[in-house]
C-alpha cells in the first residue's frame, strides 16, 4: 500500500482511538443504572421443573418454556476451571485488566474494517452480558446501530463498576447461548455431554467453548477453531490435551445435540404429584434412589413380561426405609407395557386380600383373646348372613382341622382368619385398620362382615406398605415421606410384643411350608417377614414383606379389573419383591429381631416350645394328640332371634351351648361382661340389639365367638318402634 493510501487510514485509525479513549473517560461520569447481581438471579428461571433423587440426580423433567432450554442456576464455584479458562480465552482474553470494554480490541477490530471487509468483533464478557440484561442494546436484523453500541459500552462500564468480575462471569455463563435452545452452561454440560459443569474436562471445555463464536457450526468447523484455542490454551495443573479426546468431544457434542433429548421419566407419577404443587421451573428434592428407582422398574416389567401369557399387563412397586418412612422407589406403572400407564398403581385402591391377616391376628394378640399357639378349627363353616349363606373357602380348597393360629398365619389360611374375626370382632379391626392409615376402609365393621378377615376392603400400596413397616417398627406408626423433612415422631398402634409375634410368624418358612412348600420366593436368604394376598376371581397379586431396614410391597393386576389367568401371589408378585429385596441387600444383613421385654417363651400344642405375650402363656400343655376343639355350639353366628310378644318376657330364654367346654373351664363373655361358666348351658333373658357372644378359656383367651340379633320389644306394651329394623 502507498504512503499517500495508507494516510488517510491512519488518521481515522487516530481519530477512532481518540474517541474510544474519550468515551473511556466519560465513562466515569455514566451513572447508567444496572440491577444488582442478586436481582438478576432471582428473575432467572429454569424452562423445566425437574424432580431430583435424593443425590441431586434427575428424576423426571417438565418442560414449561418451549423458547429456549435452561437448567438451574450455577455458581461460579461449580463450574470447572477449565471451562472458565478456555471461555475467558475464546472471548475476552483480556477480561480481567479492562474495566468493561477492552479500548485496544475496539481498536484493533476498528482498523482491520478499515483495511478488510472481513469485520472483527470487540465485544467483551461483560459487553455481552450486558446485551443477555438489556436485549434493548443488542441487534436487530443487522449490526448494530452506533447508538446501541454505545448504550451497550455504557451498560457494561455500570456492570463493571457494580459487580465484581467473578459476578459478572458467573451471569455470563449462565445466560449465554452455546447450541440451538440451549442456554446456560449447565443446560450445555448435561444436554451435550451428560454431565454437571463442574465434571467437564479440557476437551469438552474447549469444545464449548468454541462454540460460542458458531452455535451452529459443523462438527469440522467446530472442531478446528477448538484446536486453534487448545495451542494457547493450558488451564494450571489441567492435563494436556489430546487430538482425539478433543476430536471425540465435538463428536458427541454435536451428535447429542442433534438427536432428540427426550425428558427424564424415571419418576412420572411422583413428577406430577409434586411438580404441579411447586412453582413454575423450580427443581424438587425428594427421597427417591435413583439406582434403587430404576432396579424396581427393571424388576417390574420383566415379571410383568413373564406374566404376559397369563394375561397380566400392570403393575406397581414400593420401597421405602423403616427408619424414617422415607420412600426410596415409587413405581406407579409397568410404563410402555400398560395401556393405561397414568393410571398411579401406587395410590389407586384394590381389594387387599389376605395382606390385612397379618393385623387381625395382631389385634388378637393385642386383646389377648389368641395366642400363636390358639387352635381354630379349619373346617368348614357357615356363616348366615342377611343376603344368604356365607361360606369362605382356602385357596386350595382343602380342610387341615385343628391348626395352630401360627400355621393358620403363616399357611394364609382363610377359614381360620374368618374364626379369628369372630373372636376379635370386625368393628375392632376395622378400627385398628383406620389407625394404621387404611382411610378407604370408612364403613362400620357390618358393612364388611366376616369377608373382611380376606381382604373386601380396598387399599392402596401406599397404605399397605407402611402398615407393614408398622409392624416392623414395633407397632410405632409415622407416614411416609417423598420429600426431605425430619421424620415425624411415631404413634403407638400396637405393642412391640404383638408386633414380635405376627413379624417371627410371617417370617416362619416351616410354618409357612403347609400352603406354599419350603422352597417359595417368599424365602430370602436373609431375615425377612412376607405376606402373600389374591383378590376374588385373582383380579390383584399383592406381595409385601419387609426386612431390618427395607419394607418393599409389590401389586400386579389389571387396571382395567380383568381377571388374571392361574396367578397366585407365590408366582404372580412374590418374585418381584424376592429381586428388589434380595437387591436391596445385595451388601447388607437382615437379623432376626430380639424378643421385647413383654413377650416370654413357653410350651405350646403341635409345636413344642412358643412365644407368648407375657400372662398368655399357658400354666398346662396337653399331650400330643387330637381334641374336639372348644367351640360355642349355639347360637350359630349370624342367627336373629325374634321376640314373641305373646309369651311373658320371663318364659323367653336364649340357650348358650358349648362343646368340650369342661376340659378347658371355658366361661360366656356376652357383649365384653362375663356372665358364667360355660360347662353347662347358660339361660339368657334375651334383649332386643345386636350381641357378640365369646367362650374363653380360664387364661381368658378366646376360643370362639359369634355375633346375633334379638329383634322386638321386651315389654309388648311399648312394641312398636323399638327394636331392630
Amino acid at each position: 500500500m502507498s504512503g499517500r493510501a495508507a494516510a488517510p487510514l491512519c488518521v481515522a485509525a487516530g481519530l477512532l482511538c481518540f474517541a474510544a479513549l474519550l468515551a473511556f473517560r466519560l465513562a466515569a461520569f455514566a451513572r447508567t443504572a444496572v440491577p444488582a447481581f442478586t436481582e438478576v438471579r432471582a428473575a432467572y428461571q429454569p424452562s423445566e421443573s425437574r424432580l431430583l433423587d435424593r443425590r441431586g440426580e434427575v428424576l423426571a423433567e417438565l418442560r414449561v418454556d418451549a423458547s429456549r432450554r435452561r437448567f438451574e442456576w450455577t455458581p461460579l464455584a461449580e463450574v470447572s476451571p477449565a471451562l472458565q479458562a478456555a471461555v475467558i480465552a475464546a472471548e475476552d482474553r483480556r477480561f480481567y485488566q479492562h474495566g468493561g470494554v477492552d479500548v485496544r480490541a475496539l481498536v484493533a477490530a476498528s482498523w482491520k474494517s478499515l483495511r478488510s471487509k472481513a469485520r472483527r468483533g470487540a465485544s467483551t464478557i461483560t459487553m455481552q452480558l450486558a446485551t443477555q440484561i438489556d436485549p434493548s442494546v443488542g441487534r436487530n436484523e443487522g449490526p448494530r446501530t452506533l447508538r446501541q453500541k454505545w448504550q451497550q459500552m455504557r451498560l457494561a462500564w455500570a456492570l463493571e463498576r457494580d459487580w465484581p468480575k467473578a459476578e459478572i462471569l458467573e451471569a455470563y455463563l449462565n445466560l449465554v447461548s452455546f447450541r440451538g435452545e440451549l442456554q446456560g452452561v449447565t443446560a450445555a454440560a448435561s444436554v451435550l455431554f451428560g454431565k454437571a459443569p463442574h465434571g467437564l474436562t479440557e476437551a469438552e471445555a474447549l469444545v464449548l467453548a468454541a462454540l460460542l463464536k458458531a452455535p451452529n457450526a459443523s462438527a469440522a468447523s467446530v472442531l478446528r477453531r477448538a484446536q486453534v484455542l487448545a495451542m494457547s490454551f493450558r488451564p494450571a495443573s489441567s492435563p494436556a490435551f489430546s487430538r482425539e479426546a478433543l476430536t471425540g468431544a465435538a463428536a458427541q457434542a454435536l451428535n447429542r445435540a442433534a438427536g432428540a433429548t427426550p425428558p427424564v421419566s424415571l419418576a412420572p407419577h411422583v413428577a406430577r404429584r409434586l411438580l404441579r404443587l411447586t412453582p413454575r421451573g423450580t427443581l424438587v428434592s425428594t427421597t427417591l434412589d435413583a439406582d434403587v428407582q430404576r432396579t424396581a422398574i427393571d424388576t417390574l416389567q420383566r415379571q410383568l413380561l413373564a406374566l404376559r401369557a397369563q394375561q397380566v399387563e400392570d403393575g406397581a412397586v414400593l420401597v421405602v426405609d423403616n427408619a424414617g418412612g422415607e420412600v426410596l422407589a415409587y413405581v406407579g406403572s409397568s410404563s410402555g407395557l400398560s395401556r393405561a400407564r397414568h393410571v398411579d398403581g401406587v395410590q389407586a385402591r384394590r381389594q387387599a386380600g389376605s395382606t390385612l391377616k397379618p393385623f387381625l391376628y395382631a389385634l388378637g394378640f393385642e386383646q389377648r383373646l389368641v395366642t400363636p399357639a390358639s387352635l381354630l378349627d379349619d373346617a368348614p363353616l357357615e356363616i348366615s348372613l342377611p343376603g344368604g349363606v356365607y361360606r369362605p373357602q382356602n385357596y386350595d380348597g382343602q380342610f387341615r382341622g385343628l391348626v395352630s393360629v401360627r400355621t393358620a398365619l403363616a399357611g394364609s389360611l382363610n377359614i381360620p382368619a374368618v374364626r379369628a374375626l369372630q373372636i376379635v370382632g370386625a368393628e375392632s379391626l376395622v378400627q385398628l385398620l383406620r389407625r394404621l392409615g387404611f382411610a378407604g376402609l370408612d364403613q362400620a365393621g357390618d358393612y364388611y362382615g366376616p369377608s373382611l378377615a380376606l381382604g373386601s376392603g380396598d387399599v392402596s400400596l401406599w397404605e399397605l406398605v407402611n402398615a407393614y413397616r408398622t409392624l416392623a417398627n414395633g407397632g410405632l406408626w409415622s407416614p411416609l415421606r417423598l420429600t426431605p423433612a425430619p421424620a415425624p415422631d411415631g404413634q403407638r398402634i400396637l405393642s412391640t410384643g404383638a408386633t414380635f409375634l405376627v413379624s417371627h410368624i410371617l417370617a416362619d418358612r416351616e410354618s409357612r411350608s403347609v400352603t406354599f412348600g419350603l422352597d417359595n420366593p417368599l424365602a430370602t436368604r436373609f431375615w425377612t417377614a412376607v405376606k402373600t394376598g389374591t383378590s376374588t376371581d385373582m383380579r390383584d397379586n399383592w406381595c409385601v414383606g419387609f426386612s431390618r431396614r427395607y419394607t418393599v410391597g409389590v401389586w400386579v393386576g389389571n387396571f382395567s379389573g380383568a381377571s388374571m389367568h392361574d396367578v397366585s401371589g407365590v408366582s404372580g408378585a412374590a418374585p418381584a419383591w424376592l429381586e428388589i429385596m434380595e437387591w436391596l441387600h445385595r451388601e447388607l444383613g437382615s437379623a432376626a429381631p430380639e424378643p421385647p421385654p413383654d413377650v416370654v417363651e413357653g410350651p405350646a400344642q403341635f409345636r413344642g416350645r412358643e412365644w407368648f405375650l407375657v400372662g398368655t402363656e399357658p400354666a398346662v400343655t396337653m399331650p400330643p394328640g387330637r381334641y374336639p376343639l372348644p367351640g360355642i355350639v349355639a347360637p350359630t353366628s349370624g342367627t336373629v332371634i325374634a321376640l314373641d310378644p305373646d309369651i311373658p318376657p320371663s318364659l323367653q330364654r336364649v340357650v348358650f351351648e358349648a362343646q368340650s367346654a369342661a376340659e378347658v373351664r371355658g366361661e360366656w363373655v356376652l357383649d365384653g361382661k362375663p356372665i358364667g361358666s360355660a360347662a353347662r348351658p347358660h339361660l339368657w333373658a334375651p334383649q332386643p340389639g345386636s350381641h357378640r357372644l365369646v367362650l374363653v378359656d380360664e387364661g381368658k383367651n378366646a376360643v370362639d365367638a359369634v355375633t346375633f340379633k334379638v329383634r322386638g320389644c321386651r315389654d309388648p306394651a311399648h312394641e312398636k318402634g323399638c327394636g331392630l329394623r
